[in-house]
């Protein structure tokens, strides 16, 4: 049984994204969650991640259009 790393590309593309300009922007998020699904499913490593990445954004920094995706999101991971 293989096991998934896509934790770890998330986590690597989470930090180039901080890394860019220091704030991670909902196009971006976008392609976080894409990793994360891309398998069918967001599994509790991929969530582990996909809420430490949502914790280091700064709520100065959440756009409208950010904070849809956000709660859409943590309607998906919330639980697991």
């Amino acid at each position: 049984m293989s096991t998934s790393r896509d934790h770890l590309e998330i986590s690597a593309r989470a930090v180039a994204c901080f890394g860019n300009d220091g704030k991670l922007d909902a196009a971006e998020l976008d392609e976080l969650i894409a990793i994360a699904e891309r398998d069918g499913r967001i599994d509790a490593d991929e969530v582990r991640v996909l809420k430490r990445v949502i914790d280091r954004i700064q709520p100065h920094e959440v756009t409208a259009d950010m904070q849809q995706r956000l709660q859409a999101l943590s309607k998906r991971i919330s639980g697991a």
